[in-house]
């Protein structure tokens, strides 16, 4: 029996872990239904333009979670390495060590990429400026924290896969370790 949901945001979670798990184009309205609990005319209701309008609406969730949680405090704190410490932290919790996809990450290499390629540029990027200022503000020239960001975010994110592929949560973790050395001088 379909449940009864007060608002769109209580569907989120549900559609983000399907769009992780069957990518966009495995993930049927008949598949969604099931696990969002909701008939199609509620999931319409909801989101008038179908699957497309589900996919930007979690990824508008995680913009909003990325740049509260990370992008803005690695711009804007004080503290750089704090920041850096924290987005590490971070990273390591909401991909549950290496056990939760990058749903932006699955969708860049899937066949909806195109579809959603300026959003997906857009949060690469962000994340790689963001990270790039905050290595500024901790004493690096703008030629080497721009690579050096660059670079952490191409490592976490093959991190994800690697971590997934080798069934090793353990892994995960230590490429965040060692990404925190690369990141942060001795003391800082």
């Amino acid at each position: 029996m379909p449940r009864t949901v007060k608002a769109r945001a209580d569907v989120l979670p549900a559609l983000a872990e399907v769009f992780r798990e069957y990518g966009y184009e495995g993930a049927s309205l008949s598949l969604i239904g099931q696990r969002t609990e909701l008939g199609k005319g509620s999931l319409y209701n909801f989101f008038p333009g179908g699957k497309e309008e589900m996919a930007n609406a979690v990824l508008d969730e995680i913009d909003a979670w990325f740049e509260t949680r990370m992008f803005k405090p690695l711009r804007d704190e004080a503290d750089a390495a704090q920041a850096i410490r924290a987005m590490l932290a971070d990273t390591v919790t909401y991909f549950r060590s290496g056990q939760r996809v990058c749903l932006v990450g699955a969708l860049a290499l899937g066949d909806a990429r195109d579809r959603f390629a300026e959003r997906i540029n857009v949060y690469f990027a962000a994340w790689r400026d963001a990270l790039a200022s905050a290595l500024e503000r901790s004493g690096l020239s703008p030629a080497n924290a721009a690579p050096l960001a660059e670079d952490a975010v191409a490592m976490i994110q093959g991190g994800l896969v690697a971590t997934r592929a080798m069934h090793d949560p353990a892994l995960f973790e230590r490429i965040i370790a060692r990404l925190e050395t690369r990141l942060l001088p001795t003391g800082a």
